[in-house]
């Protein structure tokens, strides 16, 4: 079945598959089915709607509205909302019932739902805080320790500036690394120890600027090595050879150098057509232990899933999912999970069953168009009903919502809690200011700031650093915008030998986002034995991309 998208006008197709899924996560009230139609939207439309509902990496301060303590949160000051510290959001001083209403069929669902989520209080971060230790500057995080401006991570020790960290102790400027230690500006590894600007590698160590590689130690500049020792640009070297050469790495000139002479060199090894392991039956990026998932990107235990990203945690028979785990049945929901079921259309739920158009709701089941509620079930509006009025209601609700065109259409992004450039949709979906203007989207310009000269040139050289560093102001040198080096981040920076950073860490984060390949599949051949293959290197790239068989006989 063909489509065309509503909002981008690309065709799409909706297969006999999606359609049974369709029918079997659709709700059932009194016995009836209450059929989700197929959707209006291409899947990347229907992606940029959930990623526009999170705000990850912009943290402000502002009042918490309940007790007029100041807080770090990710909603602006000027946001119209009410924002609580997450301990007075859990406490027993509030209500969300208080803030009950009737639905008005005279009036679109999502007109009284934005109405919904402009008085219902909301917590300050997405983290779970209790079990945080010195890590207040974290968002969409859990469990972690002595951690600073680190998101999407959990189960992290003295980690900074990073995204998307699992397991991971003494990071910086990593993103999306596991279990690695004493790690800088690694993008996309695993089991690494001690090394730098390493990229798609594993159980790696003492080494750096590598690609591609598995179980090396001691090795600069190389490509698609396995359980190598002592090489620089993919040559045998001696060890005092390897020494010398890391020497000259120790300082920014020559560290920039290296990366640019690297960045040319890697190009002459063939990449692999996708990134990932242990997955059958998959077609998409950046997954692991995945089975049968289709059209899914950076994403752990997927099995049964469609157009899926950020999964984690055993995420099953799932479709348009945006970072949810340990749940199943999920369809067109973002930023949730933990032991869910059946949420649908649904945004930032978490341990909640039988979910429809909710926000923020918790620990709780079949409730429809409920906005922060815990513990409670079958409500309407944040109103309680009885089992029986809630199940004869719904379905009203529903035919007068595929009257006015909403039921089966994920949460306008006009009233989205977030800017849409706070939000990853401006990293994935890039928009200029008046074109998300012209939308109805929301956007925040920058706070106007009187950016100060830095206090301070920055030395050339790791070992010319001084303590006295971490009390001068810099300027970053893309954007101008003041940050400092934090005392744990120069020790780290010492531990590693590596040269502190000359930009800001939003500059950072972007440079290592766009060093991974995006979120689109491209029909494209072997470089090797011409087989057709589907992968996210687009066909006018330069890599050299063989398919699993090709790639697997270069390397081994």
């Amino acid at each position: 079945m063909e489509q065309s998208c509503n909002e981008c006008r690309v065709a799409f197709s909706i297969t006999d598959d999606d359609l049974a899924f369709y029918e079997k996560i659709s709700p059932k009230f009194n016995g009836k089915q209450e059929l989700i139609p197929p959707p209006t939207l291409c899947p990347d439309c229907r992606q940029r709607k959930r990623v526009a509902q999170g705000n990850l990496v912009h943290l402000y301060k502002r009042k918490c509205d309940l007790t007029g303590v100041e807080m770090v949160t990710n909603y602006h000051p000027d946001a119209p909302y009410k924002v609580y510290k997450q301990t007075a959001w859990w406490s027993d001083k509030w209500d969300a019932m208080e803030y009950g209403r009737e639905v008005d069929f005279s009036l679109p669902f999502f007109e009284q739902y934005a109405e919904l989520l402009l008085v219902v209080p909301r917590y300050s971060l997405h983290t779970t805080y209790e079990f945080d230790e010195n890590a207040e500057y974290t968002n969409y995080a859990t469990t972690n320790k002595n951690s600073y401006l680190i998101f999407d991570s959990d189960f992290n020790e003295n980690c900074y500036y990073c995204f998307s960290m699992n397991h991971c102790v003494s990071c910086m400027d990593c993103f999306r690394t596991r279990k690695s230690e004493l790690c800088y500006g690694c993008i996309d590894s695993w089991h690494c120890y001690s090394s730098a600007f390493l990229q798609d590698c594993e159980n790696c160590s003492d080494s750096m600027f590598l690609k591609n590689c598995i179980g090396c130690k001691n090795c600069l500049m190389c490509s698609n090595l396995r359980n190598k020792e002592y090489c620089v640009e993919n040559k045998q070297v001696t060890k005092e050879e390897f020494e010398k050469f890391r020497a000259l790495l120790n300082a920014s000139s020559t560290v920039e150098a290296a990366r640019e002479r690297f960045d040319t060199l890697k190009l002459e090894y063939p990449q692999r057509f996708m990134h990932g392991v242990n997955n059958e039956d998959i077609l998409g990026d950046y997954l692991t232990n995945c089975k049968n998932a289709d059209h899914c990107f950076d994403s752990t235990d997927l099995w049964d899933c469609k157009y899926s990203y950020q999964g984690w945690e055993a995420l099953k028979d799932s479709m348009d999912v945006q970072e949810l785990g340990m749940a199943e049945l999920i369809f067109e929901s973002c930023y949730g999970g933990f032991n869910s079921q059946r949420l649908l259309f649904s945004s930032h739920c978490f341990g909640s069953h039988d979910l429809l158009y909710c926000t923020y709701c918790v620990h709780s089941g079949n409730l429809f168009g409920c906005v922060g509620l815990n513990r409670k079930e079958y409500c309407i509006f944040n109103k309680q009903y009885t089992q029986e009025e809630y199940e004869k209601l719904v379905p009203k609700i529903i035919d007068s919502m595929r009257n006015t065109q909403e039921w089966g259409e994920f949460f306008p992004i006009p009233i989205a809690s977030f800017a849409y450039n706070e939000t990853l949709a401006q990293d994935y979906f890039p928009m200029k200011k008046e074109d998300a203007l012209r939308k109805g989207y929301k956007w925040r310009d920058e706070d106007q700031r009187d950016f100060k000269p830095a206090t301070m040139e920055l030395p050339d050289a790791t070992g010319d650093l001084k303590d006295s560093v971490t009390k001068e102001m810099l300027a970053c040198k893309t954007c101008t915008r003041n940050f400092k080096i934090i005392p744990q981040e120069l020790v780290l920076l010492r531990q590693i030998h590596v040269p502190p950073p000359h930009d800001c860490f939003f500059c950072r984060h972007k440079k290592r986002f766009v060093q991974r390949n995006p979120r689109t599949i491209y029909a494209r051949t072997c470089a090797k034995c011409k087989k057709a293959i589907q992968t996210t290197y687009a066909p006018d790239r330069p890599e050299i991309v063989y398919c699993e068989e090709c790639y697997l006989k270069e390397v081994y």
